[in-house]
C-alpha cells in the first residue's frame, strides 16, 4: 500500500480582492520530506505557507494534511508548528517557559512539560540556557528556542517562514546545517520558505520555484539546476546567475551565431532549424578560458574579483557576461579574453516564451 502524503495541495487559489496571489497550486509533500518554497519577493511563497498554517484562508482548491481536508479548519486544530522570521518569543518568559507554553495551554502536568522541555533542549543545544530571557540570547540561540517550541508539540509538519533572514552570513550557514540535521533526526516533514536559492539548494530534498503566484518548476535541487524549464528558473537557480545571450541558429543547425561583437559561434549539441532565433544560457562556472590559438567567445574584461579560492570575471557591454574561475588568474581589467563552453553545458531557450527548447 502506498503511504499517504503528509501534505496535498490541489488547485489552490488565493485572492486578495482583485489581486490573484496564488494560482492553481498543485503540490504533494511526502511524510519526512524537506521542501523549500523559493522565489523573489511577492511570488506567493509566504502566502502559501500561511495558508498551510491556517493564518490565511484559501479562495479555492483542496488542502489536506495527513489525509484530512483542512479547508476552513482553524490554525490551532491543524497540528502544524510555524517558526517565524521574527522568532515570536515571549520576552518576559524564560527559555524554559517559552518551550513549555504550548503544553501548559493544554494543561499538561508541570513535571511532564519540564521533562519534554529538557529533551527538546538537549536536541537543540539549549540545556544551559533554560533560565535565560530572550533578550539575553544571541540571534542563533533565539532561533533555536523558536524551533524548540515547535518541536515540543510533535506536529504533523514544521513550517519555516524565512527563519534565518535576521542572522549574519556566517551564522546563516551554520544554522541551515543545524536545521537540516534536526530535520533528519526528527524524521520530520518540513516546509521552508526562503528567497535565498542557496539555502533552498543545500537544505531541501524538493525545491519549488515560484513567481507571481505560480509554480514555475519543482523537483530535486540538482534537477532544477541541470534542466531548468524556462529562463526564469535558469536565472534564479545557480550563483552567480546564468548568462543569457541572444543568437541565431546557423545553416548547420548545430551552432548558434551570437549577437555579440565579431559574431562568435557556439555549438549547442543538438540540431535546430537553421535561422531560428534563440537565447543561449551559459552558466558562469562552465565557461572556460581558452588557451593558445583556440577560437572562442572574445570578451573585454571590466572587473576581476577574487576570493582566493574563486575568481569572478565580468565583461564589458550588454549583455554582461560573468565567468567563474577556480583558483586565481592573471586576467586583469582591460584585458581581452577568449572563452569556450562544451555543447552539453549550453542551455537553449525560446526568446519569445522563455521556455527551454
Amino acid at each position: 500500500m502506498t503511504a499517504q502524503p503528509q501534505i496535498e495541495l490541489s488547485n489552490i487559489d488565493k485572492h486578495y480582492g482583485a489581486f490573484h496571489a496564488l494560482r492553481d497550486i498543485n503540490l504533494t509533500i511526502e511524510n519526512g520530506q524537506f521542501v523549500a518554497l523559493v522565489g523573489p519577493s511577492g511570488c506567493g511563497k509566504s502566502t502559501l505557507l500561511r495558508s498551510l498554517a491556517g493564518l490565511e484562508s484559501i479562495s479555492g482548491g483542496t488542502m489536506k494534511i495527513a489525509g484530512e481536508v483542512m479547508n476552513g479548519v482553524p490554525p490551532r486544530k491543524r497540528d502544524v508548528a510555524m517558526v517565524f522570521q521574527s522568532y515570536a518569543l515571549y520576552p518576559h518568559m524564560s527559555v524554559l517557559d517559552n518551550l513549555t507554553y504550548s503544553l501548559r495551554l493544554k494543561r499538561r502536568p508541570k513535571v511532564e512539560a519540564e521533562v519534554a522541555a529538557n529533551e527538546v533542549a538537549a536536541t537543540t543545544g539549549l540545556q544551559k540556557l533554560l533560565k535565560r530571557l530572550p533578550r539575553e540570547l544571541s540571534g542563533g540561540q533565539r532561533q533555536r528556542v523558536a524551533m524548540g517550541r515547535a518541536i515540543i508539540r510533535h506536529p504533523k509538519a514544521f513550517l519555516f517562514d524565512e527563519p534565518l533572514s535576521n542572522l549574519d552570513a556566517a551564522l546563516r550557514v551554520h544554522m541551515r546545517k543545524e536545521i537540516r540535521a534536526l530535520h533528519d533526526r526528527l524524521k520530520a516533514t518540513s516546509v521552508y520558505v526562503t528567497h535565498d536559492q542557496i539555502e533552498a539548494m543545500t537544505m531541501a530534498d524538493h525545491v519549488v520555484v515560484m513567481r507571481e503566484g505560480v509554480i514555475e518548476q519543482q523537483g530535486a535541487p540538482l534537477e532544477l539546476y541541470d534542466r531548468p524549464a524556462n529562463m526564469f528558473v535558469a536565472g534564479f537557480i545557480g550563483s552567480p546567475a546564468m548568462n543569457f545571450v541572444e543568437g541565431t541558429v546557423d545553416d548547420s543547425g548545430a551552432h548558434v551565431t551570437l549577437t555579440l561583437p565579431d559574431a562568435p559561434s557556439i555549438g549547442i549539441g543538438r540540431a535546430l532549424g537553421p535561422g531560428r532565433k534563440v537565447t543561449l544560457g551559459l552558466r558562469p562556472e562552465f565557461l572556460r578560458l581558452a588557451t593558445g590559438d583556440k577560437a572562442g567567445l572574445r570578451l573585454s574584461v571590466t572587473t576581476v574579483e577574487s576570493t582566493g579560492a574563486t575568481t569572478y570575471i565580468s565583461s564589458l557591454g550588454e549583455p554582461e557576461i560573468v565567468v567563474v574561475v577556480n583558483g586565481r588568474t592573471d586576467v586583469a581589467a582591460g584585458d581581452t579574453i577568449a572563452l569556450t563552453i562544451a555543447p552539453e553545458n549550453v542551455h537553449v531557450f525560446d526568446p519569445e516564451t522563455g521556455m527551454a527548447i
